[in-house]
């Protein structure tokens, strides 16, 4: 890339021209590409000859980016004012004059489109040779007064206008005059009509001015010379005249202004007067005013919504910190208008107000993103208590990524109204950054990654918030996902912040996906034990595995499995299917205890690691007490024993009614009621009585 691209992508940047500097760059560096490529390829044939008839010379090079800035700068033009004929200067002038002259024209203009009207319409006057040559402001007034002149004069009709033959033709002579003019007033068919209407009230008809338009050397028409120099007296003149055409009222400061003494509308202090130093007083008092009144109607409004208990103890301190920001937000909303409606606000006829106005400005885009910034916390922790009741976990993870995108565009947003605020152009910031980006990207390729990463953990979800996983070495419930990291809480209470990037390569085994949770364990009871009560214990533990709320029905193992050192071991292999730990230790705890009233139910007794001495005795038969031999009946009658024990179990159990939700831990202690004695008092759902136990 050459000296002159370089410049020329500069030169752009400067004019906030930033796709102008992007097309240069492209097209520099698809230039530089392209010759480097034909080098090289030369260079690997060995034709020297045809390689200097290939490749392009820097001269080629230079002239086609010479080409490209020409043909890019006569696209970029600002537009001009149409003055090719003398209708076209008039439509130009009078559309110019109404858009940044009305109320609320002017309110919803710019500062940079209010000056371009008023340039359009300052190029229509002829001020060269006049004493208002090099003076734009005393320019502007002439400009007004002639536009309000002519506005009394009569209603212009463009269409028919452009269709009259003399104001349609850009070579009109005056052939009187001998040059390029033609008078727009008085004409024929004006004359009589508008001074019947000077006398009506009482104005001199004799000299009624004149409006005339002439073409100079560029072949533009604009207003004569003797129109410029004259247009404030006619319109003083003509003053009193209620206006034909043009806004009702262009100004409330002139009509104020019509209302109030002149010692306050002529007096001012340091460029303001003295009426516009009341006019502030009185806003900041009203300005406070709604301030109060907006701050009362949210925190109203959100004790309301309180009430029917929609929202959190988190959400009511956001509610207490964000009332103030909307109230200071709806005051300065209601300064900044005021002043654009009611004054003028430039630097060259008002330096106080326009400073006011530009510091109310900042003011809006800083406490508007801190409300704005408040109301995104108020939405996020109102959504995220609904998201809590869902069945779904995807809202859970969702609903905090959107608070944080949502917080980075209205940081984004005030950045650039605070730029706009101070005057920064905003186009060739950007496209600095745009080519920045690239190295910019380099930098932050983590970052980047991690991002990613993030997008990936949402759309592929292969955990929810709340989830029990195991990442590479990471064991824990996931507490947060966010754009750079994923935070989980482990088990003895610390914090692991896993980088999202890593999620995409690594292995996430996700207990909380899990249907069944397994429970396999031994249940050791003693040799002692006849046949009869293993058959009737171990169809009784199968009896409450298919009676219970939340083990699996259709897959279970009760057996007797092993002969142990000191016990025989009967094997309990069960599933639940519950939706987290706590609940699966519940039920766990339910199962295990209804198996020890089994076992006592059956005279069944659990061993425990013993070593029993048995001393030698000749006598065998005092030592060996045979079994009976079974007969065909007998293992159906320890088996129907043994449904019978635990149905008489579970019979009465009130989760045989109701299933049991999941667990909520609430952390506050339990309350017991006591009676008279001291005694705690325990109802009997079954009959209804109360019973006590000592």
């Amino acid at each position: 890339m050459n000296t002159l691209s370089v410049t020329s992508i500069v030169r752009l940047i400067q004019q906030s021209r930033p796709l102008s500097a992007i097309c240069m760059l492209l097209l520099s560096l698809l230039l530089c590409s392209s010759m480097l490529f034909a080098q090289n390829s030369n260079s690997n044939s060995g034709s020297s000859s045809s390689s200097k008839s290939a490749t392009p010379s820097t001269k080629q090079v230079t002239q086609v980016l010479t080409d490209a800035e020409k043909k890019i700068e006569e696209a970029g033009e600002k537009p001009t004012a149409k003055l090719d004929t003398p209708a076209d200067t008039i439509t130009t002038f009078i559309k110019s004059m109404y858009d940044s002259t009305g109320i609320l024209e002017t309110a919803a203009l710019t500062s940079e489109d209010l000056e371009n009207l008023e340039d359009n319409a300052i190029a229509c006057l002829w001020l060269a040779g006049t004493k208002y040559e090099d003076d734009r402001k005393a320019a502007l007034r002439v400009a007004t007064a002639l536009y309000r002149t002519m506005n009394r004069i009569e209603l212009i009709d463009f269409d028919q206008l452009q269709e009259t033959r003399n104001f349609s033709n850009k070579d009109y002579r005056d052939e009187g005059r001998g040059k390029y003019e033609i008078v727009w007033f008085p004409r024929d068919d004006q004359a009589t009509e508008f001074k019947k209407k000077l006398q009506s009230v009482g104005i001199d008809t004799d000299n009624v001015g004149r409006i005339a338009l002439e073409r100079n050397d560029m072949m533009q028409w604009k207003f004569d010379q003797q129109t410029v120099e004259n247009a404030i007296a006619m319109y003083e003149k003509y003053e009193d005249l209620e206006p034909v055409a043009g806004h009702a009222i262009e100004s409330v400061s002139e009509l104020i202004e019509s209302a109030l003494p002149r010692s306050l509308v002529e007096g001012n202090f340091i460029g303001v007067k003295y009426w516009q130093w009341l006019l502030i007083l009185i806003l900041i008092f009203l300005g406070l005013v709604i301030d109060l009144f907006f701050r009362t109607f949210v925190r109203a409004t959100s004790q309301k919504v309180m009430q029917k208990g929609r929202i959190t103890e988190d959400m009511r301190e956001t509610v207490k910190y964000s009332a103030r920001p909307f109230g200071l937000l709806a005051a300065a909303i209601f300064w900044i208008v005021t002043l654009k409606l009611t004054l003028k606000i430039t630097p060259d006829e008002n330096f106080t107000a326009y400073v006011l106005y530009s510091a109310l400005r900042i003011y809006i885009a800083v406490i508007g993103t801190v409300t704005a910034w408040r109301f995104v916390d108020l939405c996020a922790i109102y959504f995220e208590t609904k998201a809590k009741q869902t069945s779904t976990k995807f809202d859970d993870v969702l609903i905090p990524l959107l608070r944080k995108t949502f917080k980075v565009f209205v940081v984004a947003i005030g950045l650039v109204y605070a730029a706009n605020a101070l005057n920064i152009p905003i186009a060739p910031l950007l496209a600095s950054l745009g080519i920045a980006s690239v190295g910019i990207s380099f930098a932050m390729k983590d970052t980047v990654e991690n991002f990613f990463g993030s997008v990936a953990v949402l759309l592929d979800r292969p955990f929810d918030v709340g989830d029990w996983v195991v990442i590479d070495a990471a064991e824990g419930i996931v507490e947060q996902v966010g754009f750079r990291s994923t935070r989980i809480r482990t088990f003895y209470n610390s914090q692991i912040t896993i980088p999202n990037a890593n999620l995409v390569r690594a292995k996430v085994d996700n207990y909380g996906r899990r249907k069944y949770r397994r429970w396999k364990t031994d249940l050791c009871v003693q040799y002692d034990t006849t046949p009869e009560q293993l058959i009737a214990f171990t169809e009784g533990v199968r009896e409450l595995i298919r009676t219970h709320p939340y083990t699996r029905k259709d897959y279970y193992e009760v057996y007797c499995n092993d002969f142990g050192d000191s016990s025989l071991n009967i094997l309990l292999y069960v599933f639940f299917e519950v939706p987290d730990w706590n609940t699966e230790l519940r039920e766990r705890e339910r199962l295990f205890i209804d198996i020890v009233r089994l076992a006592d139910a059956l005279g069944v007794s659990f061993a425990f690691p013993t070593r029993t001495l048995h001393l030698y005795n000749e006598d065998k038969d005092e030592m060996h007490h045979p079994s009976q031999t079974p007969l065909s009946s007998t293992e159906r009658r320890a088996n129907i024993l043994g449904v019978h024990a635990a149905q008489k179990l579970t019979k009465n159990q009130p989760w045989r009614k109701h299933k049991p939700g999941a667990v909520v831990i609430t952390g506050a202690p339990t309350n017991i009621k006591l009676d008279d004695a001291g005694n705690p008092i325990i109802e009997d759902d079954d009959n209804g009585g109360k019973e006590k136990k000592d």
